[in-house]
């Protein structure tokens, strides 16, 4: 009797963990899974040419038609915001499962639905932190669909994975601030529908480490922000942009501040825990992808007198890349589960966590069905080369593994350090 006493004290909160769909989840899940077959997947095609028809007039950064007419199929659906709880009604965990079928499509099915980072993060932290006219202003468009935006925050000349290097300064000067700095990597900055983005930065670089940031809405076409040069990842030019960009005595209205002076760590943790969850379930749709092709090629060719699919190594392969799945899946799943819970910050050890391990098994399962496709997988006859760029950046984006691993180390270790 006393030891099932002990094992029912012992229960701990995830014994009861539910990653089920609500009702209005399934409805939505439904819905998006027979869009994508209807309208994503063959728009894939279309939206190549159109790029390239853009690229050829040197409008390589405008967004193909193809694009803007998938936003207005899904949004006569009601497919559309669903990754903001006030506009959908779902959960993290609600969210997290259709978030990940739109990973399958990752450059065409996130903006259809008006789920596409850095957009999402931007209305999370307007939709929290905003004022008023802040919200109408740049919140009410970007839910919309009639604009986007970019985050700045990473910094060339220091080591931007620990956020208290940042040097770019935001200073007061009487009814404004002004911003001086330089910035790169700053995703969909090129996209001439960005309108206007949020900018963190050193408003006082006396306070406590981590008091010394703020975030500011600084409008594009602001003077004194210089557009210096898009970057290519991998060789692949994205249709939004990774821009460099200068700052020099831009000048924006107090009113740009979001929340308070020193306020922007506190804003970005805000923004990071669901965002996370987000960026994690499409690099598994990614990963569900790739493993769908890699099965399809293995069954369709014949080497050594018999289709590959029967060797053993791809069999191994195979099985390796399902299992890695479901684990980042389960895993990521808990996280979400943990932040409809008890919050982002009950979660910190796990969110760190998924960010590494699903870009991680997103490089692995996309590099083995592209040996799997031969000279094939390296081409861009099919998506996995292109995938395969985009989950090893997600290794580096949003803080590389190194920094997120030393999170779950200092987690772990913290109990056994007091």
């Amino acid at each position: 009797m006393l030891e099932n006493d002990a094992a029912a004290t012992s229960l701990t909160l995830e014994q009861f963990m539910d990653f089920a769909l609500s009702a209005t989840a399934e409805d939505y899940a439904k819905r998006l899974e027979e869009f994508m077959d209807s309208h994503v997947y063959p728009a894939e095609k279309v939206y190549r040419e159109q790029r390239e028809a853009l690229v050829a007039e040197g409008r390589g950064h405008y967004v193909p038609q193809v694009i803007e007419d998938l936003k207005v199929e899904a949004r006569s659906r009601g497919l559309w915001n669903l990754f903001l709880p006030a506009e959908s009604g779902l959960s993290n965990v609600d969210y997290a499962h259709l978030a990940e079928i739109t990973g399958r499509s990752p450059h065409l099915a996130p903006e259809a639905i008006n789920c596409a980072a850095p957009d999402t993060g931007n209305m999370e932290v307007l939709h929290l932190f905003g004022t008023a006219e802040q919200k109408e202003r740049w919140l009410r468009p970007l839910l919309d669909g009639e604009i986007r935006s970019a985050f700045a925050m990473t910094e060339p000349a220091v080591a931007s994975s620990d956020a208290t290097n940042i040097s770019t300064r935001i200073e007061r000067d009487g009814d404004d601030y002004v911003i001086n700095g330089r910035k790169w990597w700053i995703s969909g900055s090129a996209d001439p529908r960005c309108a206007v983005m949020i900018v963190m930065g050193k408003t006082n670089p006396d306070a406590s480490a981590h008091a010394q940031q703020s975030m500011i809405l600084v409008p594009m076409d602001t003077p004194g922000v210089t557009v210096v040069r898009p970057l290519p990842v991998f060789g692949y030019w994205d249709q939004h942009g990774h821009c460099e960009i200068a700052f020099d005595n831009v000048r924006v209205p107090a009113s740009n501040l979001i929340a308070d002076e020193g306020a922007g760590f506190a804003i970005a943790q805000a923004r990071l825990g669901p965002g996370r969850i987000h960026h994690c379930m499409r690099a598994i749709g990614m990963s569900e992808r790739a493993l769908e092709l890699m099965c399809r090629r293995a069954v369709s060719r014949v080497a050594f007198g018999k289709p590959i699919a029967q060797q053993g190594t791809v069999q191994a392969d195979i099985a390796e890349a399902r299992m890695a799945i479901e684990q980042a899946r389960l895993l990521t799943l808990k996280t979400a589960w943990l932040i409809d819970t008890v919050g982002a910050k009950g979660a910190r050890s796990e969110v760190a966590a998924i960010k590494v391990i699903a870009p991680r098994v997103a490089c692995h399962v996309i590099d083995r069905a592209i040996q799997v496709h031969g000279g094939g997988g390296v081409s861009d006859d099919f998506p996995l080369a292109e995938m395969y760029a985009h989950a090893r950046t997600l290794r580096i984006a949003d803080g590389p593994d190194e920094v997120h691993i030393r999170s779950v180390a200092r987690q772990e270790l913290g109990p056994y350090l007091h």
